[in-house]
């Protein structure tokens, strides 16, 4: 077999290794000379004799962010085993196995098992090496090294050091050689500062991030000055990073990421930037070749459509996993009588109506006066037809474990995290807003920090007021100051995890209102509640209006309506915009009468309406 070597700096722990065992790494095949036979490789094709030479031609397969492994009702019908078959289509290329992170989280399947059945696909898949990406850190430290150390092959984290051990962080190394077919290649793995600090299971006081640019040239050039023909950098990040990397680190030859569920190819600096799509859907096929005035880099994008099979050794193996679920997964929540829209290109830069409904549900259930929720909570990444609303598509919408909590927060808090929300648009954010409560217009055009227009914002009927406070409805990670979110951290908790739902439960809990309401299920007065309290959260009525003038019956009609929408929370400014928001402004400066909500009196048993009229 050809050598294959990896490497990582001194740990100051002297009981972690300090490199990856040999029996962990799948090397690449020796050029053997004319006389030898051929030898056969890691996955099983036969490596052709080259006469002691490096080959003209290497093939590279590449993919990122994968998460279901089941096969998709629509085409591309995807999944785990079919994307395996796909892969060994090209085996007689004997084509070098690379993987740019996300695999063990988020999806259905994982919330149940923690990504145990990604173990098998990896090692099924025959990956030769890849770098970590921020989902597979989503159940914690030790379960990432676990999971490290059952594949067969390493994981590189080139610029994130565990500050407790001195070691790349989760088990990683610092780079990766191989000869294949007598191309020296070098790898590096390479992450972004800002997915970092969106961990939950990481303090970043813990670790030592160093810039990518400056990382990537100190490794890249002492790869080429061990004889390396060829260095490409495993990328997690956002495009603009890997642009960045381009421009500035001549030592690295092309870049492979991921982080952006997108299928892109660009060219910067003379290098090949590229991004192989999400999900088992696709993947790259690459072939490198060597010519006159540098390498050629040919790319193939490959489609996993039903023209491939599933893999039965996979879907075998996969099989006790999916049995685990499959019976949960398939009870029947409700029925929506529109499409919902989770598409991260819809939802990470605009209001959207999945993202109304989960907020609602989050104002409603711990009574607050404005919900606010990163829009990568939500992780479908699609529309959700009409139709039946099953278990599994909540899971796929919200398979992460997100406890709630609420928090006292002043206007000005307020406006600082709305104007955190849109700092980063257009990019697909995971901080970009969803919200409940509140409506207000941006400009795009404007500084971060600086976009939110101020005398748009309204919570309720009345516009903010940045000496008053208000229930904020929110997330345990955002509190913490993740994706962004620091003016949270300091805000006092109202109410905290152990007095609220978690997101998903509680969306669970609006479903079963529903059904209780509608007679499927029995009856109990909390349900009753919970409906009443989102119709009143919902309505563009006044409270006064629907505590005194609506009963309970009437309420719970209006919240069992599935068919959220888009209504104004979230706008873009343009000309127009702006124009009839400076009107209203004007209107409300110069009124002279100022309309006083009378005081709510409870309703007593003599005059509460019957619920059942």
């Amino acid at each position: 077999m050809g050598n294959s070597a990896s490497r990582n700096r001194l740990c100051r722990n002297k009981e972690i290794p300090t490199l990856i065992t040999s029996s962990k790494l799948i090397s690449s095949p020796v050029m053997v000379s004319a006389e030898s036979s051929p030898e056969t490789s890691s996955n099983g094709s036969t490596t052709p004799v080259h006469n002691g030479f490096r080959t003209p031609s290497i093939t590279i397969l590449h993919f990122n962010d994968v998460y279901n492994v089941e096969e998709q009702a629509t085409e591309p019908k995807a999944g785990a085993a079919r994307f395996k078959t796909a892969l060994r289509s090209l085996a007689d290329k004997d084509p070098l196995i690379l993987f740019s992170g996300d695999i063990l989280a988020p999806s259905i399947m994982s919330s149940f098992t923690k990504g145990e059945q990604m173990v098998p696909v990896m090692n099924q898949f025959g990956i030769h090496c890849a770098v970590f990406g921020n989902h597979d850190f989503d159940f914690g430290l030790e379960r990432l090294v676990d999971v490290v150390e059952r594949t067969h092959f390493p994981w590189l984290m080139s610029n994130v050091e565990d500050n407790e051990t001195g070691c790349p962080l989760a088990g990683g190394i610092l780079t990766h050689t191989m000869n294949w077919h007598g191309w020296k290649i070098g790898l590096v793995g390479l992450v972004e500062k800002e997915w970092l600090e969106t961990l939950a299971t990481i303090n970043a006081d813990e670790v030592t991030f160093t810039d990518y640019v400056d990382r990537g040239r100190e490794l890249a050039s002492s790869l080429k000055k061990e004889g390396c023909d060829y260095v490409i950098a495993l990328t997690h990040m956002r495009t603009p990073n890997d642009i960045r990397l381009a421009e500035n680190v001549e030592e690295i030859d092309l870049i492979l990421g991921g982080h952006d569920h997108v299928y892109e190819e660009l060219k910067v600096n003379g290098k090949t930037i590229l991004k192989s799509g999400t999900d088992f859907r696709e993947f790259s096929a690459l072939t490198l070749t060597q010519q006159s005035k540098g390498v050629n880099v040919d790319i193939k994008k490959v489609v996993v459509d039903s023209a491939f099979e599933p893999d039965a050794e996979l879907k075998e193996a996969l099989s006790k996993y999916e049995e685990i679920v499959g019976k949960k997964m398939e009870e029947d929540l409700g029925s929506f009588s529109v499409d919902l829209d989770g598409r991260f290109s819809s939802i990470r830069t605009s209001e959207t109506n999945l993202g109304n409904f989960v907020c609602d549900i989050m104002l409603a259930s711990c009574n607050g006066d404005v919900a606010l929720l990163n829009s990568g909570t939500l992780r479908s990444d699609r529309i959700h037809p009409k139709g039946e609303f099953k278990m599994r598509d909540l899971m796929t919408i919200l398979p992460m474990l997100d406890p709630l909590l609420v928090l006292e927060v002043t206007g000005e808090k307020l406006l600082a995290a709305l104007e955190n929300g849109v700092s980063q648009y257009p990019k697909l954010e995971g901080r970009f807003p969803q919200v409940a409560g509140v409506q207000f217009v941006f400009d795009p055009n404007g500084e971060p920090g600086s976009r939110v227009v101020r005398d748009s914002v309204k919570i309720g009927d009345e516009y903010l007021d940045l000496t008053s406070t208000y229930r904020m409805v929110t997330k345990a990670y955002m509190k913490d100051g993740r994706d962004g979110y620091n003016m949270l951290v300091d805000c006092p908790i109202l109410q905290d995890e152990e007095q609220c739902p978690m997101l998903s439960t509680a969306v669970q809990n609006h479903f079963t209102a529903i059904q209780s309401h509608l007679g499927k299920s029995r009856r109990n007065s909390i349900h009753r509640q919970s409906l009443v309290l989102l119709s009143r959260s919902c309505s563009k009525r006044s409270r006064w209006s629907l505590s005194r003038q609506e009963s309970f019956h009437e309420l719970e009609d209006l919240a069992c309506k599935l068919a959220p929408k888009v209504e104004g929370r979230i706008v873009l400014a343009t000309d127009e915009v702006l124009e009839e928001l400076s009107m209203k402004r004007a209107m409300h400066s110069v009124s002279v009468i100022e309309e006083e909500d009378e005081p709510i009196t409870p309703l007593s048993p003599k005059n509460k309406p019957n619920p059942l009229t």
